[in-house]
C-alpha cells in the first residue's frame, strides 16, 4: 500500500495555507493603502518614504509566492514545496530589512497606530517566513512524493 506517511495529509497544511494566503493578500492591501491613501505610512520623513518605495516588487513576488504556496497546501500540490520555501524566504528577507531599518532610524520609538502595524508585519514576516520554509522542507516528500 505504500508509505503511510506519504498517503496521510500533513498536519497543519490547511492552517498554514490560510496564513500564507492572508499574508499575500495582506501585502497587496498594504501597498494599495500605501500608495492610495498613505494611511499605513509610519512617518512622512523622506528617507522612510524612499526606503518603502524600494519594496513593491519584492513584496509582490513574496505575495504571489505566498498565495501560490497557500493554494498548493490547500490542494496538496507539489508546488507548495517550491512556493512555500520561496514565499517564506521572501517574508524573512522583507522582515529583516524592515527590522534593520526600524532599529537604525529609531522607528520603534514612534507610538502610532501605523508603527504598531509595522511591528505586527515584522513579527508576521519573521515567524511565518521561517515556519513556511521549515514546513515545506519537512513535508517535501509528502507534498511531492515523486
Amino acid at each position: 500500500m505504500g508509505n503511510p506517511e506519504i498517503n496521510d495529509p500533513p498536519r497543519g497544511r490547511r492552517a498554514l495555507g490560510t496564513v500564507l494566503v492572508i499574508g499575500g493578500v495582506g501585502t497587496i492591501l498594504y501597498w494599495t493603502a500605501f500608495f492610495s491613501s498613505g494611511m499605513v505610512q509610519a512617518t512622512r520623513e523622506p528617507c522612510y518614504l524612499v526606503f518603502e518605495r524600494a519594496f513593491p516588487a519584492a513584496d509582490a513576488w513574496t505575495a504571489v509566492a505566498a498565495i501560490l504556496a497557500g493554494v498548493g497546501l490547500w490542494r496538496r500540490r507539489p508546488s507548495a514545496v517550491l512556493f512555500g520555501i520561496a514565499g517564506g524566504s521572501g517574508f524573512v528577507f522583507l522582515g529583516l530589512m524592515d527590522v534593520l531599518y526600524n532599529l537604525e532610524h529609531g522607528m520603534y520609538t514612534l507610538r502610532t497606530a501605523e508603527m504598531a502595524n509595522e511591528i505586527v508585519i515584522n513579527a508576521f514576516c519573521l515567524t511565518v517566513g521561517p515556519t513556511a520554509i521549515a514546513y515545506a522542507w519537512r513535508q517535501r516528500r509528502v507534498l511531492d512524493p515523486r
